[in-house]
């Protein structure tokens, strides 16, 4: 590893995270962290309260992809003397990741305003379903749910079939991403005036951001969108297509990408056309149109309509499944994954973050394998300058394990 991969090195190995969060959001915004030096300490509940993680099995594929680089300890925040741990750990870090309610961050001694009594220049980063306030604030809340209360499901599937959910968590994933971009941009308003401050987002927020242009078509142009299927809701053409051994996506929605895919189908007649001649046409006549061009498609392999289209500059792709995707060669050409050692499950294959920083190549391996709960205990609280004695008094105790 070079001397800038060290995690000792990395952009962010100056600050410490506590990261109390669950589920999945408030993880995947720490990892943005982790991925780039930050010292992770995530505080998860003695065996005896713990609930379970979103990730189903301890160990599991899941579990090292989302807490990768982090350290944990187990530690009984509800008890007197697990307050005190949480509370000399809070006068060394520099943000707290959470996604507890209001009424459970009050108990537990991390709402704002408690924390910086303990430490002024903290951030408490929060990040919850519906928000902080309002009459949907102590809602519970899964990404399925958001996806359909936020609209993404009404605009997502056949045009004449169920609304059907993105194959991913996507509003716990965007959720995350932002929490994490407003860390960041906490951390620069804190160098700059040493203060700190409350960052919060929710599902809500994020996937309602996420909807961009299709909001701001309802928005500014009263525009209720629908479902479109695997065709633009705007653009024509550009959607997915049959070939002779599979499907394409194709997207030529400019007049010189349109002459070059009719060329490349050999369908010159279709330029002449009054009813596609122009954007406004062609959007007009999407229907006719694109069942035309599936016709037309079918003549021709994945790779034939791949090479041809993309040479002329009509972006073009074949619709890959995952293990295609992966070993597709472009992105084994940019090395999206690394390796995590494991002392236990041995190497395995994650993805790394998809930031590149020229300062900051991707390391070979990540610092950290997803630790086992409690793995870092013994470690994390000598470093708060506990003796053997006091460690083991307190794992006895089941305050700590």
């Amino acid at each position: 590893m070079s001397a800038s991969n060290m995690p000792s090195a990395r952009p962010l190995a100056d600050y410490t995270v506590l990261d109390l969060s669950i589920a999945r959001a408030g993880p995947v915004a720490v990892r943005l962290l982790a991925d780039w030096g930050a010292k992770v300490i995530r505080i998860e509940p003695p065996p005896k309260q713990d609930r379970g993680s979103v990730t189903g099995k301890r160990r599991n594929s899941d579990e090292q992809n989302m807490h990768r680089n982090k350290r944990s300890i187990c530690l009984d925040l509800k008890s007197e003397k697990g307050q005190k741990i949480l509370r000399r750990l809070l006068l060394k870090c520099d943000v707290v990741v959470e996604n507890f309610r209001a009424d459970v961050k009050e108990r537990l001694g991390i709402s704002y305003e408690q924390l910086r009594a303990i430490n002024p220049a903290i951030i408490l980063a929060s990040i919850s379903g519906f928000g902080q306030t309002g009459p949907y604030a102590d809602r519970p809340c899964v990404d399925q749910v958001m996806q359909g209360m936020c609209g993404l499901m009404s605009i997502t599937g056949e045009a004449d079939g169920k609304p059907t959910r993105a194959g991913i968590a996507i509003s716990d994933t965007t959720a995350g991403m932002f929490l994490g971009q407003g860390i960041l941009l906490a951390l620069l308003h804190r160098e700059r005036t040493g203060q700190g401050q409350w960052v919060h987002t929710s599902l809500m927020e994020a996937m309602l951001n996420k909807l961009d242009f299709q909001a701001s078509r309802y928005t500014v142009d009263r525009q209720v969108p629908v479902r479109e299927g695997n065709f633009h809701p705007t653009l024509v053409p550009m959607g997915t297509y049959e070939a002779k051994d599979g499907y394409v996506n194709i997207a030529a929605s400019t007049e010189r990408m349109w002459q070059h895919l009719c060329t490349v189908l050999k369908a010159p007649a279709l330029l002449g056309q009054e009813e596609y001649k122009g954007r406004a046409a062609r959007y007009q006549n999407r229907e006719q149109l694109n069942k035309k061009l599936n016709e037309l498609t079918r003549n021709f392999s994945v790779d034939e309509l791949t090479d041809a289209l993309n040479a002329c500059g009509v972006p073009c792709g074949p619709v890959l499944d995952v293990r295609q995707a992966l070993e597709n060669e472009q992105a084994k050409h940019i090395g999206i994954t690394q390796t995590a050692v494991h002392p236990v499950l041995g190497k395995l294959q994650l993805i790394r973050s998809p930031i590149n920083l020229s300062q900051f190549p991707h390391p070979e391996n990540f610092a950290f394998h997803a630790p086992d709960p409690g793995e870092q205990t013994v470690e994390i609280l000598e470093e708060l300058g506990l003796s053997r004695a006091e460690i083991d008094a307190l794992i006895s105790e089941e305050v700590c394990c």
